[in-house]
């Protein structure tokens, strides 16, 4: 009989075995991501995103061929996509969005020919663009934006040479006014986020280099502060992995005070990080469960995190995908 019942516990030891590990596995990380009705404008990456009360919007973009101007509202209640009135001006790529309590506005970008600096403002109440003060700075691509108290935010990026210089947007005014350059290296294609009245820049590249520097912005002051380095930069545990922050056309999305950036990295990628500003310290959240992929674009409704768009190679995505990140992973959603 003993010997019997070693060999059911010697046969049932690797399905346990492997159970567990399963369920270790999928429960290591915090998040599950949920996917919502695809994007019905053309599959596309590089495009631009922003949210005027409940409603997302998606615009521009490439989509292997050509350069973009139409746009797109979500309805996060309804889950549903409306076309709306196409951006009026050139079709780009690389252009970057903000968004003030009623209206959205879209900023250089490139339109297969030259590097843009006009200024696009929407009224999502009457479907309407209108031309406003085109970017002092010069024609570009691959910029950030953010915006704080219903100002507008843009600096670095690519037009010709790597930069760093910083704007502010009045919207009331119609004015620009240059502030304090990004403080450490230039950079293009990097993250821009605001998250409790600061602006924040991390990630990006200068001539090949992936950058590992990451900045405050206070617009109070009109100063830079540097926050802790997202590289392996101590003999301590926490940031061991965090050379895995730093690459390109990543998106973050901001819930509950916290901060989540996903995809793009080095390559494509599927790799999510929180952020929390209380303590200046990363975490891994459950993976992205679309495909890999770059140049996707995100944003937030309502303490809703959204991730949409990109590209895999020349591959093309259309599809919007939903993170919560406080809820257990769920392979079924």
């Amino acid at each position: 009989m003993n010997k019997f019942l070693f060999l059911i516990i010697l046969l049932l030891f690797p399905f346990f075995f492997v159970s567990c590990s399963k369920s270790d596995s999928e429960s290591e990380y915090d998040g599950n991501w949920i996917e919502r009705s695809d994007f019905e404008g053309v599959p596309r990456s590089d495009a631009v995103s922003f949210v005027v009360g409940n409603y997302g919007y998606i615009g521009t973009g490439y989509d292997g061929d050509d350069q973009l101007k139409d746009f797109w509202e979500y309805d996060v209640n309804r889950d549903t996509w409306m076309q709306k009135a196409d951006l009026p001006a050139n079709a780009r790529n690389g252009a970057v969005a903000f968004a003030t309590d009623q209206k959205g506005y879209v900023c250089t970008g490139y339109d297969g020919n030259q590097k843009l600096n006009d200024l696009w403002e929407f009224d999502p109440n009457t479907n309407v663009w209108v031309e406003k003060t085109s970017f002092p700075g010069s024609g570009r691509y691959g910029a950030i934006s953010f915006s704080i108290s219903n100002k507008g935010y843009i600096g670095s990026g690519y037009d010709g040479n790597y930069l760093k210089d910083f704007w502010e947007y009045d919207p009331s005014n119609d004015i620009w006014t240059q502030k304090v350059s990004i403080r450490g290296s230039k950079r293009r294609n990097a993250i821009g986020f605001a998250l409790d009245g600061k602006g924040y820049v991390c990630t990006g590249v200068d001539n090949g280099s992936y950058e590992s520097d990451f900045w405050e912005y206070d617009p109070l002051m009109d100063t830079w502060t540097e926050k802790r380095s997202i590289s392996n930069a101590t003999d301590e545990d926490f940031d061991n992995d965090y050379s895995s922050i730093v690459g390109i056309n990543k998106v973050a999305f901001v819930i509950d005070g916290k901060a989540y950036l996903a995809t793009g990295g080095t390559s494509t990628s599927v790799t999510v990080w929180e952020w929390d500003p209380t303590t200046d310290l990363w975490i891994l959240k459950t993976d992205f469960e679309g495909t890999d992929r770059i140049e996707a674009v995100a944003f937030t409704i309502s303490g809703r995190g959204f991730v949409a768009t990109g590209r895999n190679s020349s591959y093309f995505f259309d599809d919007i995908w939903e993170f919560k990140p406080f809820d257990e992973y769920n392979e079924y959603d």
